[in-house]
């Protein structure tokens, strides 16, 4: 009942502006999942790249620096030859940088030798679902912490080089200077190709949904503005050429019906609208030449009676 009181251009009006928030609507939608991926697809791609870079850290440590210090670790410990450690101090550092300076890195582990490096219970949680699944080989999801929420990429470390076994397999083995240094209640009996612990990059989730928030209201601006545009185009396309046409043809034909026949109006086109105003002036020639001829009849039946 609502829509048979408006005008056509209400109509018209009122059907673009739900075509236009239903488009806005699902489209804001689909955009806003796509861009949250495409993010955490950034930054994981960005985190893996440290986690690389990491990894040739604690390689170059491990072949380059441990090999050169290895004698004086008799009688002095140096924990600049353990890859982990080497590995988190680089990473402190490039902290330091403001691109990176979000991004936490940790080797958490079960069994650790230093006991920074121990894994807390979510650290603990992923290490067992790597254990249960060997082929799995990356992690990546949010978690809660008191700090707030956070994206992180996690990787299984494995144990794969007997040379670690040195060091971490029975405690007798080990050097003197590391068990005076950290004791020999944690981060030994380790095994071979046993999954012990997990290398974690993680960034605040604020970040991540902050650079999909920026995409979604830059991206969502351009679309809105689009289609307030094609909107604005379309109603005034359909005033000029549908609805200000007929209008003219209802007056002209309200003219008519009044008796004015010298009514005219001038539509040029050549699609529909212009059809239906080509159909409408030969109905006025129609009327008209009835109209003159229902005239002469009438006068010619007035001039008989009158003889």
């Amino acid at each position: 009942m609502f829509l048979k009181d408006l005008k056509l251009a209400q109509k018209f009006t009122l059907l673009l502006l739900s075509v236009f928030l239903i488009g806005i609507l699902v489209s804001g939608a689909a955009l806003a999942a796509i861009l949250n991926y495409n993010a955490q697809s950034a930054v994981a791609t960005k985190a893996l790249m440290l986690m690389e870079t990491m990894n040739s850290v604690r390689h170059y440590t491990d072949t380059q620096i441990h090999p050169e210090l290895v004698e004086r670790l008799d009688t002095e410990f140096l924990p600049e030859t353990v890859p982990a450690y080497s590995a988190r101090e680089v990473f402190e550092h490039l902290r330091t940088n403001r691109d990176y300076s979000e991004f936490f890195y940790k080797e958490a582990v079960l069994n650790p030798t230093n006991l920074r490096d121990k894994a807390d219970n979510f650290e603990a949680a992923v290490i067992n679902r790597f254990r249960q699944s060997p082929n799995l080989g990356e992690l990546s999801n949010f978690r809660t912490t008191p700090g707030g929420d956070l994206f992180y990429i996690a990787r299984p470390i494995k144990i794969t080089e007997q040379s670690c076994l040195e060091c971490h397999g029975n405690p007798a083995d080990a050097p003197a200077s590391m068990i005076a240094f950290y004791g020999d209640a944690n981060g030994f009996n380790w095994k071979l190709n046993e999954v012990l612990g997990v290398q974690m990059i993680s960034v605040p989730a604020s970040q991540v949904h902050q650079n999909a928030r920026q995409s979604f209201v830059l991206i969502m601006g351009i679309v809105t503005l689009a289609f307030a545009s094609a909107v604005v185009l379309v109603n005034f396309w359909l005033k000029r050429f549908v609805i200000r046409p007929i209008n003219r043809m209802v007056m002209v034909a309200e003219a008519v019906s009044t008796g004015d026949m010298q009514a005219e109006f001038d539509v040029k086109s050549k699609d529909e609208v212009g059809r239906l105003a080509e159909a409408f002036q030969r109905m006025k020639m129609s009327l008209s030449v009835a109209m003159r001829r229902l005239e002469r009849y009438r006068v010619g039946r007035r001039d008989k009676e009158q003889l």
